[in-house]
């Protein structure tokens, strides 16, 4: 029997909860479920008003993977769709993830959380700038941390903030809160950036997606910034063999990482860590939100 749960008033079904999702650790759908309960607090304040993208797995990592952007069939009427722009499909509609009810049952599909960098009530005008840096073997973590201090230095210096958090795969993110501003105009100044860095620091970085320029550098995507884009949000767990988070880090963990000989292992952020560091430290991105901290794109 399916168990039935209520949430904030609304009844989910909750389906499957002895099912393997994480093989290395044996981490089951209810576990997840639990972690997204736990953490309802700090994710959703990254999901609110922002179409979400789905990164479905079912089955696991080793399964089926498949993104979706439409409300998935069997959406409830109470969670929040709003309509968004389309080329292909003017009429387009995604789900907006506003509450912990919507959370659970967004959860209960095993889905990876994927946000753009703009709001449904201006679309295309971002409030926040992403670097996704990713490292190509042999480069690690390690690399993409000295990258990271790199980029928040130049950003400093055209009064811009940086905040860090793992991408829950290989590397790291650097998201920076801007005034609103045309999507355009932020991926233009993304890539001006990338293009800095690389010449800046040719043995250790690439601005361009081309494998055979990748191996042993870090390719610093400013590509997400386009509003068509999205990035994985803060605190989603992603499909991976052990339950990693994309969770956010302090600058001293960032440049500890960055140091000769560092254990890259050291920012693999798994589900259980979430809680006690949010303990520890109170969320990290929350100044992502206040008035005041977010800069002027030049």
């Amino acid at each position: 029997m399916t168990p039935i749960t209520e949430v904030e008033g609304r009844r989910l079904a909750l389906s499957n909860l002895d099912k393997v999702l994480h093989p290395l650790t044996g981490t089951t759908k209810g576990e997840v479920l639990h972690y997204y309960a736990t953490v309802g607090a700090a994710i959703l304040p990254h999901l609110r008003d922002r179409p979400v993208s789905f990164l479905r797995y079912p089955d696991g990592p080793d399964g089926q993977l498949f993104f979706t952007k439409n409300p998935p069939p069997g959406t409830p009427s109470w969670v929040s769709t709003t309509s968004v722009p389309r080329s292909d499909d003017p009429r387009a509609r995604q789900v907006v993830i506003q509450d912990l009810a919507s959370l659970m049952w967004a959860a209960n599909l095993v889905v990876e959380f994927h946000t753009p960098q703009w709001r449904t009530s201006s679309p295309a005008v971002a409030d926040r700038l992403v670097f996704d840096l990713d490292p190509g073997p042999p480069a690690t973590v390690v690399d993409c941390c000295r990258v990271a201090l790199h980029l928040r230095e130049r950003l400093a210096a055209d009064g811009l903030e940086a905040f860090a958090k793992t991408s829950g795969a290989k590397g790291l993110h650097l998201l920076v809160p801007v005034v609103p501003t045309p999507s355009e105009h932020v991926s233009a100044y993304a890539r001006r950036l990338a293009v800095e860095a690389e010449a800046e620091l040719p043995r250790l970085v690439v601005h361009r997606m081309a494998r055979a320029l990748r191996p042993g550098k870090v390719f610093v995507d400013h590509s997400q910034n386009a509003a068509a884009k999205t990035t994985a949000t803060p605190y989603t767990l992603r499909a991976r063999a052990l339950p990693a988070v994309s969770a956010p880090v302090t600058w001293e963990e960032v440049a500890d990482c960055a140091a000769p000989a560092a254990d890259p292992e050291k920012l693999v952020l798994l589900m259980d860590d979430i809680a006690p560091r949010l303990e520890r430290y109170g969320e990290l991105l929350a100044p992502l939100f206040a008035p005041g901290r977010a800069g002027i794109v030049p």
